[in-house]
């Protein structure tokens, strides 16, 4: 029997147990700073597998002091990281695999169908948070390491697997990973791509434009200035901004995308009184990052964009508006289009799937960025699930999705290390 049919066969045997591990974990509410049991099934499994293990709370007063280190929390204590080695021959390249443990908060559980941990089956389906970000990736990586060790496939090159905190909120787990020393010659992120190749990541920042105003009586509104009217202004020029950057992007692979980097107003709070003008309003949102981009000079065009400003409303010139960067921070990433890696995961898709796969950009962030910027590692994002409902009420993910997108790493894998 071909490798190709043994991989496959062997898969269909670990497909309950595979299933069972996805439902162990989706069962675990694993937002940040509440990581420790879903990790502790991630390393129950590990030792089933028999890699070896490293387990580690990240440091938070060494990471503060690294230029790519962003978190909202103060502390890792009982977050820990996760990595599991399986070492190879010699002679090959190495692969890294990494899977976040993090998941984004339930939301409003009015809006979910069923308890969002219950990981109910239905028409194929698992339900609930973390099913497609990323739970379902993590566990198609793990079930690629299985079947190659179930099968004792040599392998020349090493297989380090993590599962990392703290994705969500900009990357610290990943970056706790390179500052410990962990490389590769490649890496595989496995995010709800929808099964598409994304050789390049955008990245992303968040922003605070602080919009002042001057107060008055309600009844006399027009003795002050009002701070909402001044900044439907500030987020016209964002919006301006957004359709200026969008147009200079050519890149082919941002083709199907409406709007490659987006600018987003997520959160607006200002005002204290019905009855009082508005003397304050603070705006806040995210700008994408194109992959080739640097993130100091996208900081430095919407300075320059807010302080034009004072050319439509000379209100600005006296009161300009406070830009302050804060918060999550997502680095941009790319792999060249000709690299190996690209090729070798492009070839195990064809293999398994017997179809070209679809080559894309990510119109969202991933800890890509940290790899390929700071560690130098040629990372692409491949995975099953969809973005359309991560982060979304009665998020899901197709089985057999998680399981096609295992074959397809083991393949790689296999081809990769063996080079």
């Amino acid at each position: 029997m071909e490798l190709t049919d043994r991989i496959h066969e062997r898969i269909k045997v670990h497909r309950n147990s595979t299933v069972r591990l996805l439902q162990r974990l989706v069962q675990e509410r694993s937002v940040s700073g509440n990581e420790s049991a879903a990790q502790a099934i991630i390393i129950e499994k590990l030792r089933e597998i028999g890699l070896h293990i490293d387990i580690w709370e990240p440091n938070y007063a060494k990471l503060q002091q690294h230029p790519f280190f962003v978190s909202p929390r103060s502390t890792f204590i009982g977050s820990s990281n996760v990595v599991g080695i399986k070492k190879g021959l010699g002679g090959g390249k190495s692969i890294l695999l990494n899977g976040h443990i993090d998941v984004v908060p339930e939301g409003d559980i009015s809006q979910w169908e069923n308890d969002p941990y219950s990981a109910e089956i239905k028409d194929g389906k698992m339900f609930g948070r973390g099913t497609s970000d990323m739970k379902g990736g993590t566990v198609a990586l793990l079930l690629a390491i299985e079947v190659i060790h179930a099968l004792n496939i040599p392998l020349k090159g090493d297989i380090i697997f993590q599962s990392v905190i703290e994705e969500e909120s900009g990357g610290a787990g990943t970056l706790a990973t390179i500052t410990r020393g962990y490389t590769a010659d490649a890496a595989i992120i496995p995010e709800p791509t929808n099964m598409k190749i994304f050789p390049k990541q955008q990245g992303s920042m968040w922003f605070r434009l602080t919009v002042r105003g001057k107060s008055a009586h309600g009844g006399t509104r027009y003795e002050g200035v009002s701070a909402i009217d001044k900044s439907i202004l500030v987020i016209e020029a964002m919006q301006e901004l957004e359709r200026t950057r969008n147009e200079k992007i050519k890149d082919p692979l941002y083709q199907n995308i409406p709007i490659p980097v987006p600018i987003n107003i997520g959160k607006i709070n200002g005002g204290s009184w019905p009855s009082t003008v508005a003397d304050e309003v603070r705006l806040e949102g995210r700008i994408g990052v194109a992959p080739e981009e640097s993130m100091e000079d996208v900081k430095l065009e919407v300075e320059r964009q807010i302080k034009l400003l004072t050319k439509k409303d000379e209100w600005f010139a006296e009161h300009p508006v406070e830009l302050t960067w804060f918060g999550a921070r997502w680095v941009p990433g790319t792999i060249d289009l000709e690299h190996d890696a690209l090729k070798t995961l492009k070839n195990s898709f064809k293999e398994v799937l017997k179809r070209e796969p679809v080559i894309e950009a990510s119109p969202w962030g991933t800890d890509g960025g940290l790899f390929t910027q700071v560690a130098n590692i040629p990372t692409i994002v491949f995975g099953p699930g969809t973005t359309e409902v991560a982060h979304h009420p009665n998020e899901f993910i197709e089985i057999e999705k998680v399981l096609e997108a295992a074959e397809v790493f083991a393949h790689m894998i296999v081809e990769w290390c063996n080079n």
